[in-house]
């Protein structure tokens, strides 16, 4: 086996294997050569060779959020880092464990006009768990910065950044180890779930007759299958999910914004809830948001180990647990309370069901006619990755299959990466995986298709409504050409060339009949693939618009 020669490199590459962290997502370039070598040049490491940096990122985070570990991401000196940073903001906000480590000159070499040479050192502040900056010299300090780097991004799920500073020559290497460091990677971090006095809390539950339970972003089987039917079949609770919080019952409400938007103002006071309880990550219903700012809760508490978002400036209490331990010890305490809060929200929710369903079946093709036949049609167990802006939005209106795990960079929300991090999931789930994207969110990710690691089995539904559709359902919507070049970006580009040159089976549809027909055999082909479903641009918004007034 070969190693690098120069002892940093060594080290980071042990402590690396010493805590079991197995992908290692390379970004080529020459300053990264040390960690290139040992990385490659261990078969206990899972390597990846991906050119551009921000769909390298994006890729790591995929892996990362399906094995719930780390994934290391190494790249040269100057600006490469940079491009890692869209990803590390997500990760930060979805908390998804990310360990960048990038090569650097020697500091002496920093700021005197020298080449590829930026201020690497803390670039990730603002979104990082930790910053390890390193010296050339082999050092206990350094272990111990490398060490606490890794410790922060297992325990506190999120990204860390690593600097090490290597000086020429780069690409010299030694058959044994030059080291001989015991390294202390003992993880001592604990958090304490039982100094919580539940007394109190007890007393406000057992008295409120109307609490709502509200989930964002959430992975699958997070919780009991008891503690659900518990919620499910408590009076006083209701559940609202979306769809990517992968918790599901047929009492949940998951159509949050189809039941709350016909709302008017009694029935947003009679709906107030005394008790919210919020766990999970980022919720994408702007509607809920309001909701509960305008007529807020008595209570908030909000169940996460790590942090508790003010979303509705109403929090008043965070419980530091995992939501399934918070529950399995606090529900059994409970008592329950004549209420018929429930009972009125299933109500609410079997009328928007009806009219919903006869909405559908008298619309045109569009946007939401789509949506429709591609939910329903979407095969059983597979991984879906949902792009952001409208997919999302327009896939929050249909009840998806249990059995299906959805995810969607939610963390900033940003049109960015979404291809490239449903990449790097397939590769990660194994299974099949579907990404529903728009064409803009498609379009500025499309170098995520320039890689070697593309599963037979991953397959892209790409709605093209010409442009940034969600503008025009926007408030302030003006049909004329400043809206049409900086706000929707109109465009007529379509998938096919990028579809031929990086070898994808390439599909389209532009109406009821031959979306259905598309289809039927699409899932099953074997080849990765992609299906363009080409929708109406100016009729998209007013079609979405009047489903909300057509609920009532």
């Amino acid at each position: 086996m070969l190693y690098p020669k120069i002892p940093l490199a060594q080290n980071i590459i042990q402590i690396c294997l010493a805590k079991g962290i197995k992908n290692i997502i390379i970004s080529p370039g020459s300053r990264n050569a040390p960690l290139t070598i040992g990385f490659t040049n261990n078969s206990y490491f899972n390597c990846y060779s991906i050119v551009d940096e921000r769909c390298a990122a994006f890729f790591a985070l995929g892996l990362a959020q399906q094995t719930l570990k780390p994934t290391v991401l190494v790249c040269t000196s100057g600006s490469a880092l940079l491009n890692y940073y869209p990803a590390v903001a997500e990760a930060f906000y979805s908390q998804i464990p990310l360990i960048i480590i990038s090569a650097d000159r020697p500091f002496d070499k920093i700021d005197i006009g020298d080449g590829q040479t930026i201020r690497q050192q803390n670039v990730f502040e603002n979104h990082s768990l930790y910053n390890a900056n390193l010296t050339q010299e082999n050092s206990p300090e350094n272990d111990f910065e490398i060490i606490n780097a890794i410790h922060e991004s297992i325990n506190k799920k999120g990204p860390v950044h690593i600097n090490a500073p290597f000086e020429e020559p780069l690409y010299e290497v030694v058959n044994n180890i030059t080291l001989n460091n015991n390294f202390n990677i003992e993880n001592h971090f604990v958090i304490d779930n039982n100094a919580e006095n539940f007394e109190s809390f007890l007393n406000i539950w057992n008295n409120s007759r109307k609490k709502l339970i509200v989930v964002g972003e959430n992975y699958p089987n997070a919780i009991d299958e008891n503690i659900t039917n518990k919620l499910a079949n408590d009076s006083s609770v209701v559940v609202m999910t979306e769809n990517i919080s992968n918790w599901h019952h047929q009492k949940f409400i998951s159509n949050i914004d189809a039941i709350i938007t016909p709302f008017t103002i009694d029935d947003f006071i009679d709906f107030q809830p005394e008790i919210l309880i919020t766990f999970g990550g980022m919720v994408v219903s702007k509607r809920i948001k309001t909701m509960l700012r305008n007529y807020k809760p008595l209570h908030h508490w909000h169940i996460e180990e790590q942090r508790a978002y003010d979303t509705y400036s109403c929090l008043t209490h965070h419980f530091k647990w995992k939501m399934n331990d918070f529950f399995t010890t606090f529900l059994p305490l409970t008592s329950k309370i004549d209420s018929d809060y429930n009972q009125k929200a299933q109500k609410i929710k079997n009328i928007r069901s009806k009219k919903h369903i006869e909405y559908l079946d008298k619309i045109p093709f569009s946007d939401f006619k789509a949506f429709e036949l591609i939910m329903n049609s979407l095969p059983e167990n597979i991984l879906l990755q949902l792009g952001n802006s409208s997919t999302i939005r327009y896939a929050q209106l249909f009840e998806n299959k249990e059995n299906i795990k959805i995810f969607c960079n939610r963390g900033t929300s940003g049109i960015d990466g979404s291809t490239s991090t449903a990449i790097g999931a397939a590769v990660a789930h194994k299974k099949q995986t579907v990404l529903i994207t728009g064409d803009i969110s498609f379009l500025y990710d499309s170098n995520a298709l320039w890689n070697n690691y593309i599963p037979q089995n991953f397959k892209i539904i790409i709605i093209n409504n010409g442009g940034g559709g969600i503008f025009r359902i926007l408030p302030g919507h003006q049909e004329n050409e400043t809206f049409n070049t900086f706000f929707e970006t109109s465009h007529g580009l379509t998938a096919k060339h990028l579809a031929k040159m990086y070898h994808f089976d390439y599909h389209i549809a532009s109406t009821v009949e031959n979306l259905k027909i598309e289809l039927e055999n699409f899932y099953a082909i074997k080849a990765p693939a992609i299906l363009e479903v080409f929708t109406p641009t100016k009729q998209n918004d007013e079609i979405l618009l009047n489903y909300f007034k057509n609920l009532v």
